[in-house]
């Protein structure tokens, strides 16, 4: 199987536990990209001990349908803390004592032909403290963790160990242009913003690339298209978002 190293996402070692097929195409990925670089610019630190998980209400119908492709939506922090920053909810994520982000996993999500699959499994299995605290610089909320495998993850894998380990290894395979840098360019436009991702990611191109801008043209998510081999697709209209022409400003609250 495939298994994460310090060094490196995925590595090749032999082991009696399997991956679903389908993340193999986002492994190979992540290994044609270049020599071993963070995903995340920015500083984090994970707690040494398990955390608490808060239970999670389901909202809206159990929806089991035939999945046709993957979203990893991806929230840009600085823009989301400027207006939670003193939300005790948000304190990992906005105060600045465990680490300062810049984007994080929102979440990793099955896409359906017309209506997307979610709350596969209700009750959902539980999310131990000890998985949520390993991924808590991925995704720096407990709460957001645990709604995004009840919600989402139950419809991918049959554990939280699984659906956020696939999730690890497509965050890890990315690579990240200066944001602090393309957010000053003069008249920047949503085409700017893909074609950075693009060209520090190999296989990726404006096509596949969503964007979330608010009413007021700042940067709020970007949104990923994978195929259901885990590789890249150009993405329907509603998650590609704007048009690259469109004005947007990046928040670096830094």
């Amino acid at each position: 199987m495939w298994k994460e190293t310090p060094n490196h996402p995925a590595r090749r070692v032999k082991s009696s536990k399997r991956l679903p097929a389908m993340v193999v195409g986002a492994v190979l990925l992540g290994l044609t990209c270049p020599t071993s670089a963070l995903a995340q610019a920015y500083q984090c630190s994970v707690p040494g001990r398990a955390v608490s998980v808060p239970p999670v209400t389901q909202e809206g119908p159990s929806r089991k349908t035939q999945i046709s492709g993957y979203t990893l939506a991806l929230s840009w922090s600085p823009e989301y803390c400027q207006m939670h920053k003193d939300n005790p909810r948000d304190w990992r994520q906005c105060s600045g004592k465990a680490g300062l982000f810049g984007f994080i996993v929102h979440g990793l999500w099955p896409e359906g032909s017309r209506h997307y699959p979610q709350y596969c499994s209700s009750p959902a299995p539980f999310l131990s403290g000890a998985e949520a605290a390993r991924n808590l610089c991925m995704t720096p909320s407990a709460r957001l963790l645990a709604h995004e495998w009840a919600k989402h993850g139950t419809c991918m894998a049959r554990s939280p160990e699984t659906y956020f380990k696939i999730t690890r290894i497509l965050w890890n395979s990315l690579r990240w242009p200066d944001f602090d840098r393309i957010s000053r360019k003069k008249g920047l436009t949503a085409g700017d913003v893909r074609q950075a991702f693009a060209d520090a990611n190999p296989y990726w191109e404006v096509p596949h690339i969503g964007l979330v801008i608010d009413k007021k043209g700042w940067l709020e998510e970007m949104r990923l298209c994978y195929g259901t081999d885990f590789m890249p697709k150009a993405c329907k209209a509603a998650r590609f978002g704007p048009a690259d022409s469109t004005p947007v400003k990046i928040w670096r609250g830094l």
